[in-house]
């Protein structure tokens, strides 16, 4: 390797692409292609970086595994950042198994890390933690385990466990010092202003009040059964009642949760579950139906009593009922929640993300874009869609699985 590449490879591994750029700009050599399209991608520019790596990857030789197998993780780092989270798997798998048996401990770790936020993404949190066990921090370098510890808090963050997410985080903090890198000091920030930032609304009694993860914590330690209408579920301490493909039964409970400890009527019920604005009788007997499979569902945590108006929730034991719900709550609130972090999505990593079809993604994206609320850029599989940060919106910290979609 001459000394040109050399002092380029440590440009970009200090944070500094210009001068990998100065030293390689004007050279098509495989490594030099390298180098280009990863300092093109620190740059901002991922459609170049993308094309630079590949023909990285066809001018490497077939003898150069390791070269070629870097070039495959650069660009699968590539696909993450720009929410492409279709991208082949096993590829990224196959560059790893490369790297570790040619014992470049480094990138296969970093290709590990790449794997586990995907996973991280999509929802898929208990995979994630099972890879994350895999992985010994003690050996990275300071810029890997910055990584480590965005990863440790991102899955600690959705699971609702905000005091190991701050010691992650604070770790990550010192580690980006140490780094010197300022992107992943940037990137520390901003997860560190996730955990301060409103999270979820609390509604009980028939009031409303803002809530950060802290205190949604909280709420769910506090011993009162919680109607969380983020994920669609029902729980009182440990013991959880999923209601995600049952939505009249869960917008029934809901709609007595917020009332609660008032009684709801039958209209207002009937209006909430079916859409309803004229009842007649066999409205009423799908309700009473409903109603009897509620019951069932949460015999454990809570009798559903008839009264002259409608029907009330009366928790077993001496327990409050309350509701988590989204800071704000519209139609496609999920694709918002997504979009929301600010990064450009295809419609195919939403759908993935939220566990829907791409063409009902699709619709969602096009009724967004129709209400000024969404920005689409490029074209065909190039498109992606974003959205300037809402004050005072959801993150996704409050979606780790598949939501069911409008």
């Amino acid at each position: 390797m001459d000394s040109l590449i050399t002092a380029a490879a440590r440009a970009l591994a200090s944070g500094d692409p210009l001068g990998a750029l100065k030293r390689v700009a004007l050279r098509d050599d495989a490594p030099a292609l390298a180098l280009r399209g990863i300092a093109m991608a620190q740059l901002g520019d991922l459609p170049r970086a993308k094309l630079l790596l590949r023909r990285a990857v066809r001018a490497f030789g077939p003898h150069e595994a390791i070269a070629r197998a870097r070039c495959v993780v650069a660009e699968a780092e590539i696909a993450l950042v720009s929410r492409d989270l279709g991208w082949p798997a096993k590829s990224l798998d196959s560059a790893r198994a490369t790297l570790d048996a040619h014992g470049d401990r480094a990138n296969a770790a970093h290709a590990r890390y790449l794997a586990i936020r995907r996973l991280l993404l999509i929802g898929r949190v208990d995979e994630a933690e099972r890879m994350l066990e895999t992985l010994d921090p003690a050996l990275l370098s300071p810029a890997a385990r910055t990584t480590h510890e965005l990863v440790v808090a991102g899955i600690a963050m959705r699971r609702i466990r905000t005091t190991p997410a701050r010691a992650a985080l604070q770790r990550a903090a010192r580690a980006a010092r140490e780094a010197g890198i300022p992107a992943l000091t940037a990137e520390v920030e901003s997860a560190s202003r996730a955990l301060d930032a409103p999270a979820a609304r609390l509604i009980a009694s028939g009031e409303e009040r803002p809530l950060v993860l802290d205190e949604v914590e909280a709420v769910l330690a506090s011993g009162a059964l919680v109607v969380d209408a983020c994920r669609h579920l029902v729980r009182h301490g440990d013991t959880v009642v999923s209601l995600a493909t049952r939505p009249v039964l869960f917008a029934l409970v809901r709609a007595l949760a917020e009332a609660w400890p008032a009684d709801v009527s039958r209209e207002v019920l009937l209006a909430r579950a079916f859409g309803a604005k004229f009842t007649d009788e066999s409205h009423r007997a799908r309700l009473r139906v409903e109603i009897g499979r509620l019951r069932a569902a949460l015999r454990a945590f809570t009798a559903v009593t008839a009264t002259k108006r409608g029907f009330a929730l009366a928790p077993r034991g001496e327990r409050d009922v309350v509701v988590i719900a989204w800071p704000v709550e519209e139609q496609h609130a999920a694709v918002l929640a997504l979009l929301a972090d600010g990064e450009s999505w295809s419609s195919s990593a939403l759908a993935l993300a939220l566990g829907a079809s791409q063409r009902t993604v699709q619709r969602a994206l096009d009724s967004l874009a129709a209400a000024a609320r969404v920005q689409a850029f490029g074209r065909g599989r190039a498109r992606r869609w974003m959205t300037p940060p809402m004050p005072g919106f959801t993150t996704i910290l409050l979606l780790p699985g598949p939501l069911p979609i409008e």
